[in-house]
Protein backbone atom coordinates (compact mmCIF):
# COMPACT_ATOMS: atom_id res chain seq x y z
CA UNK A 1 0.00 0.00 0.00
CA UNK A 2 1.19 3.52 -0.82
CA UNK A 3 1.07 5.99 2.06
CA UNK A 4 1.56 9.57 0.96
CA UNK A 5 2.36 12.13 3.67
CA UNK A 6 2.13 15.80 2.72
CA UNK A 7 4.76 17.75 4.66
CA UNK A 8 5.93 20.59 2.44
CA UNK A 9 4.31 23.59 4.15
CA UNK A 10 6.34 26.38 5.71
CA UNK A 11 4.12 26.97 8.71
CA UNK A 12 4.50 30.75 8.73
CA UNK A 13 2.28 31.17 11.79
CA UNK A 14 4.63 29.03 13.88
CA UNK A 15 7.15 31.90 13.53
CA UNK A 16 10.05 29.46 13.69
CA UNK A 17 13.08 28.54 11.61
CA UNK A 18 12.21 24.89 12.26
CA UNK A 19 9.89 23.35 9.63
CA UNK A 20 6.39 23.12 11.04
CA UNK A 21 6.13 19.34 10.79
CA UNK A 22 9.24 18.91 12.97
CA UNK A 23 7.70 20.67 15.95
CA UNK A 24 6.85 18.20 18.72
CA UNK A 25 3.60 16.95 20.17
CA UNK A 26 3.87 14.48 23.02
CA UNK A 27 7.65 14.41 22.88
CA UNK A 28 7.83 13.42 19.21
CA UNK A 29 7.84 15.47 16.03
CA UNK A 30 4.47 15.77 14.35
CA UNK A 31 5.83 14.19 11.18
CA UNK A 32 7.52 11.44 13.18
CA UNK A 33 4.16 10.57 14.72
CA UNK A 34 2.45 10.34 11.34
CA UNK A 35 5.26 8.21 9.94
CA UNK A 36 5.02 5.95 12.99
CA UNK A 37 1.30 5.46 12.33
CA UNK A 38 1.98 4.75 8.65
CA UNK A 39 4.54 2.11 9.50
CA UNK A 40 1.92 0.15 11.45
CA UNK A 41 0.43 -0.97 8.15
CA UNK A 42 1.74 -4.13 6.54
CA UNK A 43 4.49 -3.48 3.95
CA UNK A 44 3.81 0.26 3.57
CA UNK A 45 5.43 2.22 0.73
CA UNK A 46 5.84 5.62 2.41
CA UNK A 47 6.40 8.77 0.36
CA UNK A 48 6.86 12.12 2.12
CA UNK A 49 6.32 15.29 0.12
CA UNK A 50 8.85 17.91 1.25
CA UNK A 51 9.27 21.56 0.40
CA UNK A 52 10.17 24.17 3.00
CA UNK A 53 13.11 22.93 5.06
CA UNK A 54 13.34 19.80 2.91
CA UNK A 55 16.90 19.01 3.98
CA UNK A 56 16.04 19.21 7.68
CA UNK A 57 12.94 17.05 7.19
CA UNK A 58 14.86 14.41 5.28
CA UNK A 59 17.64 14.41 7.86
CA UNK A 60 15.06 14.03 10.62
CA UNK A 61 13.75 10.84 9.01
CA UNK A 62 17.14 9.49 7.92
CA UNK A 63 17.02 6.76 10.58
CA UNK A 64 13.87 5.31 9.00
CA UNK A 65 14.75 2.95 6.17
CA UNK A 66 12.63 2.70 3.06
CA UNK A 67 11.06 6.17 3.13
CA UNK A 68 11.06 8.02 -0.18
CA UNK A 69 10.80 11.78 -0.68
CA UNK A 70 9.12 13.88 -3.35
CA UNK A 71 9.87 17.58 -3.76
CA UNK A 72 7.25 20.33 -3.97
CA UNK A 73 9.35 23.44 -4.53
CA UNK A 74 6.31 25.71 -4.96
CA UNK A 75 3.43 25.23 -2.57
CA UNK A 76 0.44 25.43 -4.90
CA UNK A 77 -2.03 23.41 -2.87
CA UNK A 78 -2.64 19.86 -1.72
CA UNK A 79 -3.51 18.70 -5.22
CA UNK A 80 -0.21 20.02 -6.51
CA UNK A 81 1.61 18.22 -3.68
CA UNK A 82 0.08 14.92 -4.75
CA UNK A 83 0.98 15.66 -8.38
CA UNK A 84 4.61 16.06 -7.31
CA UNK A 85 4.52 12.68 -5.57
CA UNK A 86 2.92 10.63 -8.34
CA UNK A 87 6.25 9.46 -9.85
CA UNK A 88 7.36 8.15 -6.46
CA UNK A 89 4.27 6.02 -5.85
CA UNK A 90 4.71 2.28 -6.17
CA UNK A 91 2.51 0.03 -8.27
CA UNK A 92 0.19 -0.74 -5.36
CA UNK A 93 -3.59 -0.81 -5.75
CA UNK A 94 -4.29 1.52 -2.80
CA UNK A 95 -2.95 4.93 -1.77
CA UNK A 96 -3.61 6.50 1.64
CA UNK A 97 -3.04 10.25 2.02
CA UNK A 98 -2.04 11.74 5.38
CA UNK A 99 -0.68 15.08 6.57
CA UNK A 100 2.50 15.84 8.46
CA UNK A 101 0.83 18.55 10.55
CA UNK A 102 -2.08 16.32 11.64
CA UNK A 103 -0.04 14.30 14.12
CA UNK A 104 -2.54 12.39 16.24
CA UNK A 105 -4.40 10.36 13.63
CA UNK A 106 -4.69 6.82 14.98
CA UNK A 107 -4.12 3.59 13.12
CA UNK A 108 -7.52 2.19 14.13
CA UNK A 109 -9.38 5.16 12.65
CA UNK A 110 -7.65 4.69 9.29
CA UNK A 111 -8.63 1.06 8.87
CA UNK A 112 -12.13 1.70 7.39
CA UNK A 113 -10.66 4.06 4.80
CA UNK A 114 -8.15 1.49 3.64
CA UNK A 115 -10.77 -1.24 3.53
CA UNK A 116 -12.99 0.95 1.36
CA UNK A 117 -10.12 1.60 -1.08
CA UNK A 118 -9.31 -2.11 -1.24
CA UNK A 119 -12.94 -2.67 -2.26
CA UNK A 120 -12.54 -0.26 -5.17
CA UNK A 121 -14.18 2.67 -3.38
CA UNK A 122 -12.89 5.95 -2.01
CA UNK A 123 -12.57 6.17 1.76
CA UNK A 124 -12.97 9.76 2.93
CA UNK A 125 -12.59 10.86 6.55
CA UNK A 126 -15.11 13.52 7.52
CA UNK A 127 -16.12 15.22 10.76
CA UNK A 128 -19.30 16.86 12.00
CA UNK A 129 -18.51 20.24 13.55
CA UNK A 130 -20.90 22.70 15.23
CA UNK A 131 -18.71 25.55 13.96
CA UNK A 132 -17.22 24.47 10.61
CA UNK A 133 -15.79 27.86 9.63
CA UNK A 134 -12.69 27.54 7.47
CA UNK A 135 -13.29 23.92 6.50
CA UNK A 136 -14.34 22.41 3.19
CA UNK A 137 -17.97 21.24 3.28
CA UNK A 138 -19.12 17.78 2.20
CA UNK A 139 -21.69 17.97 -0.59
CA UNK A 140 -24.28 15.20 -0.85
CA UNK A 141 -27.10 14.56 -3.27
CA UNK A 142 -30.72 14.00 -2.30
CA UNK A 143 -29.99 10.33 -1.66
CA UNK A 144 -27.10 11.13 0.67
CA UNK A 145 -24.28 10.15 -1.67
CA UNK A 146 -21.15 12.29 -1.56
CA UNK A 147 -20.84 14.26 -4.80
CA UNK A 148 -18.04 16.70 -3.97
CA UNK A 149 -16.40 19.12 -1.54
CA UNK A 150 -16.57 22.89 -1.62
CA UNK A 151 -13.97 25.04 0.12
CA UNK A 152 -15.01 27.83 2.50
CA UNK A 153 -14.01 30.64 0.12
CA UNK A 154 -15.88 29.09 -2.79
CA UNK A 155 -19.04 28.06 -0.91
CA UNK A 156 -22.49 29.58 -1.38
CA UNK A 157 -24.43 30.83 1.66
CA UNK A 158 -26.51 27.64 1.74
CA UNK A 159 -23.41 25.44 1.47
CA UNK A 160 -21.85 27.29 4.41
CA UNK A 161 -24.63 25.93 6.63
CA UNK A 162 -23.33 22.35 6.12
CA UNK A 163 -21.66 21.03 9.28
CA UNK A 164 -20.01 17.91 7.83
CA UNK A 165 -16.48 18.87 6.88
CA UNK A 166 -13.52 17.41 5.06
CA UNK A 167 -10.45 16.39 7.08
CA UNK A 168 -8.27 15.86 4.02
CA UNK A 169 -7.47 12.27 4.93
CA UNK A 170 -8.51 9.77 2.29
CA UNK A 171 -7.70 6.45 0.66
CA UNK A 172 -8.48 5.46 -2.91
CA UNK A 173 -7.38 3.20 -5.77
CA UNK A 174 -3.97 4.35 -6.98
CA UNK A 175 -4.77 4.17 -10.71
CA UNK A 176 -7.77 6.49 -10.37
CA UNK A 177 -5.81 8.85 -8.12
CA UNK A 178 -3.14 9.30 -10.77
CA UNK A 179 -5.81 9.98 -13.38
CA UNK A 180 -7.74 12.47 -11.25
CA UNK A 181 -4.82 14.60 -10.06
CA UNK A 182 -3.71 14.98 -13.67
CA UNK A 183 -7.02 16.74 -14.38
CA UNK A 184 -6.89 19.21 -11.49
CA UNK A 185 -7.30 22.92 -12.21
CA UNK A 186 -6.46 25.97 -10.13
CA UNK A 187 -9.51 27.91 -11.31
CA UNK A 188 -10.73 28.85 -7.84
CA UNK A 189 -10.67 31.69 -5.31
CA UNK A 190 -7.21 30.80 -4.02
CA UNK A 191 -5.58 29.90 -7.32
CA UNK A 192 -4.50 26.53 -5.93
CA UNK A 193 -4.86 22.92 -7.00
CA UNK A 194 -7.36 21.44 -4.54
CA UNK A 195 -7.04 17.74 -3.83
CA UNK A 196 -10.67 17.92 -2.73
CA UNK A 197 -11.72 18.30 -6.38
CA UNK A 198 -11.03 14.60 -6.93
CA UNK A 199 -14.11 13.78 -4.83
CA UNK A 200 -16.40 15.13 -7.54
CA UNK A 201 -14.33 13.30 -10.16
CA UNK A 202 -14.77 10.04 -8.25
CA UNK A 203 -18.53 10.58 -8.16
CA UNK A 204 -18.62 11.34 -11.89
CA UNK A 205 -16.70 8.13 -12.56
CA UNK A 206 -19.26 6.16 -10.58
CA UNK A 207 -16.92 5.44 -7.68
CA UNK A 208 -18.67 5.18 -4.32
CA UNK A 209 -17.30 7.66 -1.78
CA UNK A 210 -17.55 6.05 1.64
CA UNK A 211 -17.22 8.47 4.55
CA UNK A 212 -15.76 7.46 7.90
CA UNK A 213 -15.28 9.39 11.12
CA UNK A 214 -12.31 9.22 13.49
CA UNK A 215 -12.77 7.66 16.92
CA UNK A 216 -11.84 10.99 18.51
CA UNK A 217 -12.32 14.39 16.90
CA UNK A 218 -8.83 15.52 17.99
CA UNK A 219 -7.25 12.87 15.74
CA UNK A 220 -7.84 15.10 12.71
CA UNK A 221 -6.83 18.39 14.34
CA UNK A 222 -4.05 20.14 12.48
CA UNK A 223 -1.37 22.46 13.84
CA UNK A 224 -0.73 25.84 12.25
CA UNK A 225 0.35 27.91 15.25
CA UNK A 226 1.99 27.63 18.66
CA UNK A 227 -1.44 28.03 20.24
CA UNK A 228 -2.84 25.05 18.33
CA UNK A 229 0.29 23.06 19.13
CA UNK A 230 -0.17 23.72 22.87
CA UNK A 231 -3.88 22.91 22.72
CA UNK A 232 -3.23 19.61 20.98
CA UNK A 233 -0.45 18.78 23.44
CA UNK A 234 -2.80 19.09 26.39
CA UNK A 235 -5.52 17.08 24.63
CA UNK A 236 -3.03 14.30 23.93
CA UNK A 237 -1.66 14.32 27.47
CA UNK A 238 -5.14 14.11 28.97
CA UNK A 239 -5.97 11.21 26.63
CA UNK A 240 -2.87 9.35 27.81
CA UNK A 241 -3.66 10.15 31.44
CA UNK A 242 -7.13 8.68 31.03
CA UNK A 243 -5.67 5.50 29.57
CA UNK A 244 -3.29 5.17 32.53
CA UNK A 245 -6.11 5.61 35.03
CA UNK A 246 -8.25 3.05 33.23
CA UNK A 247 -5.30 0.66 33.61
CA UNK A 248 -5.30 1.30 37.38
CA UNK A 249 -2.63 3.98 37.78
CA UNK A 250 -3.34 6.61 40.42
CA UNK A 251 -2.73 10.11 39.06
CA UNK A 252 -3.13 12.76 41.70
CA UNK A 253 -4.03 15.26 38.96
CA UNK A 254 -4.46 13.87 35.42
CA UNK A 255 -4.16 17.40 34.00
CA UNK A 256 -0.59 17.65 35.28
CA UNK A 257 1.37 14.80 33.75
CA UNK A 258 3.50 14.79 30.60
CA UNK A 259 4.08 11.47 28.88
CA UNK A 260 6.55 11.99 26.04
CA UNK A 261 7.43 8.36 25.47
CA UNK A 262 6.08 5.00 26.61
CA UNK A 263 5.10 4.28 30.20
CA UNK A 264 4.42 0.74 31.46
CA UNK A 265 2.97 0.49 34.97
CA UNK A 266 2.30 -2.39 37.31
CA UNK A 267 -0.50 -2.52 39.86
CA UNK A 268 -1.04 0.24 42.44
CA UNK A 269 1.38 2.74 40.90
CA UNK A 270 0.96 6.31 42.15
CA UNK A 271 2.17 9.39 40.27
CA UNK A 272 2.06 12.86 41.78
CA UNK A 273 1.72 16.14 39.88
CA UNK A 274 4.13 17.67 37.39
CA UNK A 275 6.02 14.50 36.43
CA UNK A 276 7.57 14.05 32.98
CA UNK A 277 8.15 10.61 31.44
CA UNK A 278 10.41 10.30 28.40
CA UNK A 279 11.64 7.35 26.34
CA UNK A 280 10.84 3.90 27.69
CA UNK A 281 9.83 3.93 31.36
CA UNK A 282 8.73 0.91 33.40
CA UNK A 283 7.29 1.22 36.91
CA UNK A 284 6.77 -1.98 38.88
CA UNK A 285 3.95 -2.81 41.29
CA UNK A 286 3.47 -0.31 44.08
CA UNK A 287 5.97 2.25 42.80
CA UNK A 288 5.24 5.81 43.84
CA UNK A 289 6.62 8.85 42.05
CA UNK A 290 6.61 12.15 43.92
CA UNK A 291 5.87 15.55 42.41
CA UNK A 292 7.95 17.13 39.66
CA UNK A 293 10.16 14.16 38.85
CA UNK A 294 11.65 13.52 35.41
CA UNK A 295 12.14 9.88 34.36
CA UNK A 296 13.86 9.14 31.06
CA UNK A 297 14.52 5.56 29.89
CA UNK A 298 14.42 3.99 33.33
CA UNK A 299 13.19 0.79 34.92
CA UNK A 300 11.96 0.96 38.51
CA UNK A 301 11.22 -2.30 40.35
CA UNK A 302 8.32 -2.97 42.71
CA UNK A 303 7.84 -1.02 45.91
CA UNK A 304 10.36 1.71 45.17
CA UNK A 305 9.63 5.30 46.13
CA UNK A 306 10.86 8.21 44.00
CA UNK A 307 10.67 11.39 46.04
CA UNK A 308 10.02 14.91 44.72
CA UNK A 309 12.20 16.70 42.17
CA UNK A 310 14.35 13.69 41.31
CA UNK A 311 15.79 13.24 37.82
CA UNK A 312 16.54 9.73 36.52
CA UNK A 313 18.03 9.02 33.09
CA UNK A 314 19.06 5.66 31.59
CA UNK A 315 19.05 4.00 35.01
CA UNK A 316 17.69 0.86 36.68
CA UNK A 317 16.47 0.69 40.26
CA UNK A 318 15.71 -2.45 42.28
CA UNK A 319 12.87 -3.22 44.67
CA UNK A 320 11.92 -1.15 47.72
CA UNK A 321 14.51 1.53 47.05
CA UNK A 322 14.12 5.16 48.08
CA UNK A 323 15.33 7.84 45.70
CA UNK A 324 15.38 11.55 46.53
CA UNK A 325 14.12 14.10 47.05
CA UNK A 326 16.36 16.12 44.73
CA UNK A 327 18.38 13.09 43.63
CA UNK A 328 19.90 12.54 40.22
CA UNK A 329 20.58 9.19 38.57
CA UNK A 330 22.58 9.63 35.38
CA UNK A 331 23.21 7.10 32.59
CA UNK A 332 24.62 3.80 33.79
CA UNK A 333 23.28 4.01 37.34
CA UNK A 334 22.26 0.52 38.50
CA UNK A 335 20.77 0.29 41.96
CA UNK A 336 19.93 -2.91 43.83
CA UNK A 337 17.12 -3.63 46.26
CA UNK A 338 16.48 -1.35 49.26
CA UNK A 339 19.11 1.17 48.19
CA UNK A 340 18.71 4.70 49.50
CA UNK A 341 19.84 7.66 47.42
CA UNK A 342 19.01 10.85 49.26
CA UNK A 343 18.82 14.56 48.65
CA UNK A 344 21.43 16.12 46.37
CA UNK A 345 23.12 12.80 45.63
CA UNK A 346 24.28 12.15 42.07
CA UNK A 347 25.05 8.69 40.70
CA UNK A 348 26.63 8.15 37.28
CA UNK A 349 27.83 4.94 35.62
CA UNK A 350 27.88 3.17 38.96
CA UNK A 351 26.38 0.03 40.46
CA UNK A 352 25.17 0.08 44.04
CA UNK A 353 24.23 -3.27 45.57
CA UNK A 354 21.44 -4.18 48.00
CA UNK A 355 20.79 -2.14 51.15
CA UNK A 356 23.54 0.38 50.54
CA UNK A 357 22.81 4.05 51.06
CA UNK A 358 24.07 7.52 50.26
CA UNK A 359 21.61 9.82 51.95
CA UNK A 360 23.12 13.28 51.62
CA UNK A 361 25.18 15.46 49.29
CA UNK A 362 27.37 12.88 47.54
CA UNK A 363 28.73 12.16 44.08
CA UNK A 364 29.21 8.53 43.04
CA UNK A 365 30.65 8.15 39.55
CA UNK A 366 32.35 5.22 37.80
CA UNK A 367 32.06 3.05 40.86
CA UNK A 368 31.14 -0.43 42.03
CA UNK A 369 29.60 -0.42 45.48
CA UNK A 370 28.79 -3.61 47.36
CA UNK A 371 26.03 -4.44 49.83
CA UNK A 372 25.24 -2.63 53.09
CA UNK A 373 27.63 0.23 52.40
CA UNK A 374 27.09 3.59 54.07
CA UNK A 375 28.32 6.61 52.12
CA UNK A 376 28.56 9.66 54.35
CA UNK A 377 27.50 13.20 53.48
CA UNK A 378 29.86 15.16 51.26
CA UNK A 379 31.61 12.07 49.90
CA UNK A 380 32.78 12.08 46.29
CA UNK A 381 34.52 9.63 43.99
CA UNK A 382 37.29 11.51 42.21
CA UNK A 383 36.95 9.53 39.00
CA UNK A 384 38.33 11.94 36.38
CA UNK A 385 41.99 12.91 36.08
CA UNK A 386 41.38 15.46 33.35
CA UNK A 387 41.83 12.96 30.54
CA UNK A 388 40.45 9.55 31.60
CA UNK A 389 37.84 8.08 33.93
CA UNK A 390 38.92 5.63 36.63
CA UNK A 391 37.03 3.08 38.72
CA UNK A 392 36.34 3.14 42.44
CA UNK A 393 35.51 -0.21 44.08
CA UNK A 394 33.84 -0.32 47.48
CA UNK A 395 33.23 -3.82 48.78
CA UNK A 396 30.49 -5.05 51.15
CA UNK A 397 29.85 -3.63 54.63
CA UNK A 398 32.06 -0.57 54.23
CA UNK A 399 31.40 2.58 56.26
CA UNK A 400 32.57 5.82 54.67
CA UNK A 401 32.66 8.88 56.91
CA UNK A 402 31.47 12.29 55.83
CA UNK A 403 33.49 14.57 53.56
CA UNK A 404 35.61 11.76 52.12
CA UNK A 405 37.31 11.87 48.74
CA UNK A 406 38.13 8.60 47.01
CA UNK A 407 40.78 9.26 44.36
CA UNK A 408 40.34 6.58 41.70
CA UNK A 409 41.55 4.05 40.84
CA UNK A 410 41.15 2.85 44.40
CA UNK A 411 39.55 -0.05 46.28
CA UNK A 412 37.99 -0.07 49.74
CA UNK A 413 38.08 -3.63 51.01
CA UNK A 414 35.25 -5.49 52.75
CA UNK A 415 34.28 -4.20 56.18
CA UNK A 416 36.63 -1.19 56.07
CA UNK A 417 35.85 2.10 57.77
CA UNK A 418 37.03 5.45 56.43
CA UNK A 419 37.18 8.27 58.94
CA UNK A 420 35.48 11.56 58.17
CA UNK A 421 37.53 13.93 56.06
CA UNK A 422 39.72 11.21 54.57
CA UNK A 423 41.34 11.65 51.18
CA UNK A 424 41.93 8.09 50.04
CA UNK A 425 44.66 7.63 47.43
CA UNK A 426 45.61 4.03 48.24
CA UNK A 427 43.52 0.91 48.79
CA UNK A 428 41.97 0.66 52.26
CA UNK A 429 42.41 -2.78 53.93
CA UNK A 430 39.44 -4.80 55.09
CA UNK A 431 38.01 -4.60 58.61
CA UNK A 432 40.26 -1.69 59.56
CA UNK A 433 39.93 2.05 60.15
CA UNK A 434 41.69 4.25 57.60
CA UNK A 435 42.04 7.95 58.35
CA UNK A 436 43.76 10.72 56.43
CA UNK A 437 43.51 14.18 57.92
CA UNK A 438 45.65 17.07 59.15
CA UNK A 439 46.59 17.22 62.84
CA UNK A 440 44.24 19.40 64.85
CA UNK A 441 45.85 22.26 66.74
CA UNK A 442 44.60 25.13 68.87
CA UNK A 443 46.27 28.56 68.85
CA UNK A 444 45.78 30.34 72.12
CA UNK A 445 45.68 34.10 72.31
CA UNK A 446 44.48 34.39 68.72
CA UNK A 447 42.00 37.17 68.06
CA UNK A 448 39.48 37.31 65.26
CA UNK A 449 39.97 40.27 62.91
CA UNK A 450 37.70 43.19 63.64
CA UNK A 451 36.22 45.72 61.24
CA UNK A 452 38.14 48.95 61.08
CA UNK A 453 36.30 52.07 62.18
CA UNK A 454 35.49 54.61 59.52
CA UNK A 455 37.14 57.99 59.90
Amino acid sequence: MNILILAAGKGTRMKSALPKVLHPVGGQSMLGRVVGTALQFENPHVVVVVGHGAQAVQQHLSHQSGILFASQSDQLGTGHAVQCAIPALADHPVTLILYGDVPLIQFESLQPLVQAAKAGQMGLMTLHMPNPHGYGRILRDTEGAVVGIVEQKDATPSQLTITEVNTGILACPTAQLKNWVGKLSNNNAQGEYYLTDIIAMAHEDGLLVRTCQPRHSWEVSGVNSRVQQAELERIWQLHQAEKLMIEGVQLLDPARIDLRGTLHCGADVSIDVGCVFQGQVTLGDGVSVGPYCVLNNVSIAAGTRIEAYSHLTDATVGEKAVIGPYARLRPGAKLGNEVHIGNFVEVKNASIANQSKANHLAYIGDAQIGERVNVGAGTITCNYDGANKHLTIIEDDVFIGSDTQLVAPVTVKKGATLGAGTTLTKDAPENALTVSRAKQITITGWKRPAKSTKK
